[in-house]
């Protein structure tokens, strides 16, 4: 027996010397997959998902030596199995940790199932950005391992798409599609829109204008720009040289640029007109240059799409006469680089497709919890610390990992790390510019400040390490004692400037000064900065000492919430005494009252204050009427149709958000800016909404106030885009086809039809219209305009009917390919035209003129 237990001993030890000696797995060594089990298991709304992780190496996984980091949409951890638990860090980042009696042996696999609050629907919502960290005896990091093979599991069951048993948004199957198409049908060419966003007046006389080269570009004094710029275009688009020179009126085979007074639908900035005429000239008259430049972009719009791919030299245009000028004043895009950072290569390309669809506004999200993106010459810190993340903890005066960027700062393929130096932002400033775009900075305040924190705290540690500690306070932005409890939105806990400090102010001074100053280098005036203000949590400043310093001082706030409102009215003093305009999200703007409900602040209303409105869901629906009849000027920003990081619909395949419900292109067109009642016909969870009962209490706005609505403005966030420029402009295009025709073209008949069902009819009749000119005119020329474009072809509906495959588009016009062998649909596929008889897998993909393809689709 002691000989039996000496062995035993010996076994033992030279077990443990092995495992203290033996290297952790590299990243080769482990295979690691993540799926979704089901939605639906449980009364209330909540996820099983299962990790499996594969150990191909000689290291044992015991219950004290690793732990899985990963990012992911946060979800409250409720229980896994096999040894394990899960922590939320920060943010959306989490780790998987073993517990006592865990071990995963060389050789083996384990899968651990886990159980979180809500649900996971998508591909794009799986674990992303997964490492393993290794331990030593002592606990201390032995190594940071990537893994290499990493899989997302199938989603192919209602269970695992539905959100929970009471979803009612449909998953979108080839014979949901085929439904859904039933009312669409391909029309000739002419009865399609001449262009997109469609003009105000558009008369031709039948006759065709053939242009020959080269074609002179003339332009009266001022109009320079305009000129260069269409001649640079036009020399990209055929490859030929352009002439510019100044001319005081068109002649033949030219297009001339000049300046007259106009006034198009009772609009004078910004309107056109142009005429084409059969002696071989174009004329574009501008009420200014802004006007000069969307008539430019007009007659490239006129340009057939077979131009673009350079498989035509020859331009023939109808001859024609056409007025425009714009619905709204401010049209725009709001674009975050602050959660995964674009190049500036790719910032260019967005304003370039936005100025060709005569959006005028780039609002730059550029301040964030997870990135600082602009260097301020004065605070280096910002960019040092604030532009990269990385492996590190918490509490460390750095950025960790979010939405998939890894332990590694900068590394192949992650968009988590970058910024924009100085002259980078001078350079996009300008180019905007020169496409009559304005780039509005967004500096967010006091809430998604948590890069800027970290920042300002490794500043504080560096200077109180030199024994400054008047300088190390300078810019400091927390209450070191503050022991407030809050998550924020995106469920940090340490993301909230303080109010009370005078240090904040300073610190957002120093910036915006330092902003004015690019601007200014830049040669263009800056008149406009946004100031954030979003999603600052209940909860914020409840325990704070400095904070409770500063209720005493001005009691009248009540609610600890409401301290945002003095901070508001602090930075609205700092930005007017240097004449610029304010704009924020809707909370700048709102003001809580005994009972909880926020109303409009009238302290802001006649300021020049902004607010920027994206909660349109439920009862909110009537912020922005609230707001406009309080006097505020607002841009409406439509959660539920002027977002396009949600996703186009509910297939597991298609990327994005959808807490604020689905939203294809139509949902972007579809909108009544003065009567959103009327048009918001569907909630989050897919549920039609009776609008005559739903709305019936809610705020009208009043028709004095509709001028306080001063334009529209689509949404572009970050979270779930990491694949850089492809996977951005898949998001854009084509919803900001729909949401420019609902920001430049004049009011549309069926927005002021009161009849239910005639104004379903009315907008059916316009929208296949507008499909069948996306299909035919605007997709096709995307796949080479301006270097080309990634963008989304929507797949088709089908059905099999009697052993005959029926097939729809949903943008008629567009090819429809099939196989039946269950392989990928491609352009040599057989194409269908009518019923077919078919057996074996049936799959049906659609194509547009260039050859671009959606996603395939299964017949069952």
């Amino acid at each position: 027996m002691r000989k039996f237990l000496f062995s035993i001993s010996i076994i033992l030890a030279i077990m443990l010397v092995q495992s203290c000696s033996t290297p952790p797995p590299t990243s080769d060594q482990i295979n690691l997959s993540w799926g979704v089990i089901s939605n639906e298991y449980a009364e209330t709304p909540q996820v099983k998902a299962k990790f499996i992780i594969e150990n191909n190496s000689t290291y044992t996984f015991s219950e004290d030596n690793w732990a899985l980091f990963y990012n992911q949409a946060p979800r409250d951890p409720i229980a896994s199995d096999n040894n394990t638990r899960i922590e939320h860090i920060s943010g959306d980042w989490f780790k998987l940790v073993p517990t006592e009696g865990f071990q995963l042996l060389p050789g083996k696999k384990v899968e651990i199932v886990y159980e979180s609050s809500a649900w996971y629907i998508k591909a794009s919502d799986a674990a992303v950005g997964p490492y393993f960290v290794f331990y030593d005896k002592n606990g201390n990091e032995q190594a940071i391992v990537e893994v290499d093979n990493y899989a997302v599991l199938p989603f192919n069951k209602p269970e695992q798409i539905n959100r929970h048993r009471a979803d009612a948004e449909p998953i979108p199957t080839a014979a949901w599609q085929f439904d859904n198409n039933a009312e669409l049908f391909e029309l000739e060419e002419d009865k399609l829109l001449p262009l997109v966003p469609n003009p105000v007046s558009y008369k031709i006389t039948g006759q065709q204008v053939m242009f020959s080269n080269p074609v002179e570009i003339l332009y009266a004094e001022g109009l320079e720009n305009e000129a260069n710029y269409l001649a640079e275009l036009l020399q990209k688009i055929v490859g030929n040289s352009f002439v510019t020179r100044k001319a005081n009126a068109p002649i033949a085979n030219s297009v001339f640029l000049g300046f007259k007074e106009l006034t198009v639908n009772g609009v004078q900035n910004e309107a056109y007109e142009m005429q084409v005429l059969s002696n071989q000239s174009v004329s574009i008259y501008g009420s200014d240059a802004a006007g000069v430049f969307y008539g430019i972009q007009s007659l490239v719009a006129l340009l057939p799409p077979e131009f673009f791919d350079g498989s035509s030299q020859e331009v023939t245009l109808p001859e024609l006469s056409m007025k425009d000028a714009p619905r709204f004043p401010y049209r725009g895009m709001h674009l975050d680089v602050a959660r995964n950072f674009q190049s500036i290569e790719t910032v260019k390309k967005v304003i370039d497709i936005l100025a060709f669809y005569k959006l005028n506004q780039l609002l730059f999200y550029i301040t964030e919890d997870e990135g600082w993106r602009i260097e301020i010459e004065e605070l280096p810190e910002l960019t040092e610390v604030g532009s990269h993340r990385g492996h590190t903890t918490k509490a460390a005066n750095a950025l960790h990992p979010s939405y998939g960027s890894g332990p590694t700062a900068y590394a192949k393929g992650s968009n988590g790390s970058g910024f924009y130096s100085r002259q980078e932002f001078i350079e996009l400033i300008q180019y905007a510019k020169e496409r009559h775009v304005n780039i509005i900075p967004e500096i967010g305040f006091p809430g998604h400040s948590r890069a800027a924190i970290k920042a300002m705290e490794a500043r504080y540690e560096k200077y109180m390490e030199l024994g400054d500690e008047e300088k190390a306070n300078e810019f400091r932005l927390i209450d070191p004692e503050e022991t407030s409890k809050y998550r924020s939105a995106q469920w940090y806990s340490d993301n909230i400037v303080n109010v009370a400090r005078e240090s904040t102010y300073r610190f957002y001074e120093t910036v915006v000064d330092d902003v004015i100053e690019i601007y200014a280098e830049a040669g263009v005036e800056l008149d406009f900065i946004h100031t954030g203000g979003d999603e600052v949590p209940e909860g914020s400043w409840s325990e704070s000492p400095m904070c409770a310093g500063l209720m005493k001082k001005f009691p009248e706030f009540k609610d600890p919430k409401n301290l945002q409102a003095y901070g508001t009215r602090r930075i609205i003093e700092m930005l007017q005494g240097k004449n610029l305009k304010i704009g924020g999200w809707e909370e700048v703007a709102l003001l809580k009252d005994e009972t909880g409900r926020y109303n409009p602040n009238q302290e802001f209303a006649h300021l020049q204050v902004y607010p920027y409105v994206w909660n349109t869901l439920g009862s909110n629906t009537e912020l922005a009427y609230r707001l406009a009849n309080a006097g505020y000027p607002v841009i409406m920003c439509n959660v539920t149709n002027f977002y396009f990081d949600l996703a186009y619909n509910k297939d597991p395949r298609e990327p994005g958000l959808y807490w604020g419900g689905f939203g294809n292109t139509r949902d972007a067109w579809q909108v009544a800016p003065f009567d959103v009642f009327r048009t918001t016909t569907q909630n989050a969870m897919g549920e039609q909404v009776d609008t005559d009962k739903a709305y019936a209490g809610l705020e009208r706005l009043k028709p004095e106030a509709r001028k306080n609505i001063i334009g529209v403005q689509a949404q572009i966030w970050a979270e779930t885009i990491k694949d850089g420029e492809d996977d951005l402009m898949y998001r854009i295009l084509p919803k900001l086809m729909g949401f420019a025709e609902t920001a430049w073209a004049a009011e549309r008949e069926w927005e002021t039809i009161e009849n239910t069902s005639q104004r379903e009819e009315s907008w059916n009749t316009e929208w296949n219209i507008f499909a069948n000119t996306l299909a035919k005119k605007e997709l096709p020329r995307l796949k080479s305009f301006l270097g080309g474009y990634n963008y989304r072809v929507p797949a088709p509906g089908g059905k099999i009917e009697n052993g005959k495959l029926v097939a729809n588009s949903t943008y008629p016009g567009l090819s429809i390919r099939y196989t039946t062998d269950g392989s990928e649909p491609g352009l040599t596929s057989a194409e269908y035209v009518e019923p077919v008889s078919v057996s074996g897998t049936v799959k049906i993909k659609a194509f547009d003129a260039s050859g671009k393809g959606s996603l395939s689709m299964e017949v069952n």
